[in-house]
């Protein structure tokens, strides 16, 4: 992320339980399975899934996986654009 200008190393994976008592608009899944193994989050208004192949379960070589990882990142980036961005491209 760093090397398209996110810092995201203040960030931590966080366990699901930190956010049931949160009031919770929208629930967005990204993974192929997450889809089938997250919980359904009742109070959010919105649930939202989009399946993206997980670049950490390539077994190419590094530079094989770094480049999955990447393609995978910018699909996603795309993604949250044309769903989330108004006016897509007019940034």
């Amino acid at each position: 992320m760093e090397e398209i200008g996110i810092d995201i190393s203040g960030h931590r994976s966080k366990l699901i339980d930190e956010f049931f008592d949160r009031g919770t608009d929208i629930v967005v899944t990204v993974c192929d399975n997450a889809h089938q193994a997250c919980p359904f989050f009742s109070g959010a208004n919105t649930n939202i899934h989009a399946g993206f192949p997980d670049p950490s379960a390539c077994t190419g070589t590094p530079n094989e996986c770094l480049s999955q990882f990447r393609q995978v990142r910018d699909v996603i980036i795309s993604w949250i654009d044309k769903k989330f961005v108004p006016e897509y491209g007019h940034r």
